[in-house]
C-alpha cells in the first residue's frame, strides 16, 4: 500500500510569522502584495478572468485573510487549507494578454504569487515596526518557505535562501512584471467599490461619502508599500510628497500598534492560537 508523505508543518509557534502575520499592521501591506502578484501577466489574466475582486471585494478579502491566518496559526488545518486552495485553482486557466496559455497551478506562476509576500512584507515593516535584523530576515524567509510547502509549492520552484531570492526577484521584475488593467483598477483612486455586504443602518447611507476616502487610502497604500524597484518595474508613479505622507501615517501606526492590548492588535484566529497555553509566546514589536 502506497504511503502518503506527511503533511508539511506550519511555521512554529513563537516564530517570526507567529509574531507578525496576525498583527493588524500586516493588513496594511496586503493590497500592495496583491498588486505585485497581478503585475505578472499570467496572474493578472487569471484574476481578471476568474476572480470576484470586482463584484465581491469584501468577501474575497475576508476569505483570503482567513486563508493566510490558517497557514500560520491553523495547526493541522493548515495543510488542509493548502489542499483546498489547490483544488480551487485547478480549473483556473486561459490566455494572458500576450497570447500565452496560463494555468493557475503552473509552478512558476503559483510560486510568484507566494513569493511576492516576502519583499512586500519586509519593505512595509520598515515603516510600521523595527526592521528585521539579518538573522531575523533569514528566519522570516525560511518560515515563508514553510508556508509555500503547505500551499504545495515545491522547493525546486522557490529560491531556498534570501541570497537566491533577490536575483530571482530582480529577474522577474525585469522580464515578467508589467503594468496591466488589473493593476490600474487596484491602484485607481476612484475604484468603483461596492459597500460591505449586509445591512448597515449607519454605513449604507454614508457609503457614497465614505467610498472615495476608502478607495484613495487603498490606492495610496497599494502603491506606497510596494518596494521602489517594484513600483518602477510596474510603472506606478510615486512622488516625494506622497512619501512624506506615508511616513507621517507610519509614525502614527508605529507608535500606536505596540501599545494596543493583544485583543485589539491581533486578528481573531491569531489571537486564539497565541492564547493557547501550548502556544504562548511573548509579544514582539
Amino acid at each position: 500500500m502506497k504511503q502518503h508523505a506527511p503533511d508539511p508543518p506550519p511555521p512554529p509557534p513563537g516564530g517570526i510569522l507567529w509574531e507578525t502575520a496576525g498583527d493588524i499592521r500586516a493588513l496594511l501591506a496586503l493590497p500592495a502584495a496583491f498588486v505585485l502578484q497581478v503585475a505578472h501577466p499570467a496572474v493578472g489574466a487569471g484574476v481578471d478572468d476568474h476572480s470576484v475582486f470586482r463584484t465581491d471585494p469584501w468577501g474575497r478579502g475576508a476569505r483570503s485573510l482567513t486563508s493566510v491566518m490558517l497557514w500560520v496559526y491553523g495547526g493541522e488545518a493548515a495543510a488542509e487549507e493548502g489542499r483546498r486552495l489547490r483544488r480551487l485553482h485547478r480549473t483556473i486557466q486561459g490566455t494572458d494578454p500576450h497570447g500565452r496559455r496560463y494555468h493557475a497551478l503552473t509552478p512558476a506562476y503559483y510560486a510568484w504569487v507566494h513569493a511576492t509576500g516576502y519583499p512586500v512584507s519586509r519593505y512595509a515593516r520598515r515603516y510600521f515596526a523595527t526592521p528585521f535584523t539579518p538573522e531575523e530576515d533569514e528566519r522570516f524567509y525560511a518560515e515563508w518557505l514553510m508556508v509555500g510547502r503547505i500551499l504545495g509549492i515545491h522547493d525546486r520552484d522557490m529560491p531556498q535562501t534570501t541570497a537566491e531570492f533577490w536575483p530571482y526577484y530582480r529577474k522577474m521584475l525585469s522580464e515578467e512584471v508589467e503594468r496591466n488593467a488589473v493593476v490600474d483598477e487596484l491602484t485607481a483612486k476612484n475604484r468603483p467599490l461596492p459597500p460591505p455586504p449586509g445591512h448597515h443602518p449607519f454605513l449604507s447611507p454614508l457609503w457614497p461619502l465614505l467610498r472615495p476616502a476608502i478607495t484613495r487610502t487603498m490606492s495610496f497604500l497599494s502603491t506606497g508599500l510596494l518596494p521602489p524597484e517594484a513600483r518602477d518595474a510596474i510603472g506606478l508613479p510615486w512622488t516625494p510628497r506622497q512619501e512624506r505622507r506615508l511616513r507621517r501615517f507610519a509614525l502614527l501606526v508605529r507608535w500606536t500598534a505596540p501599545r494596543l492590548p493583544e485583543r485589539f492588535r491581533y486578528l481573531p484566529l491569531a489571537r486564539r492560537a497565541r492564547s493557547s497555553p501550548a502556544n504562548s509566546s511573548p509579544c514582539g514589536d
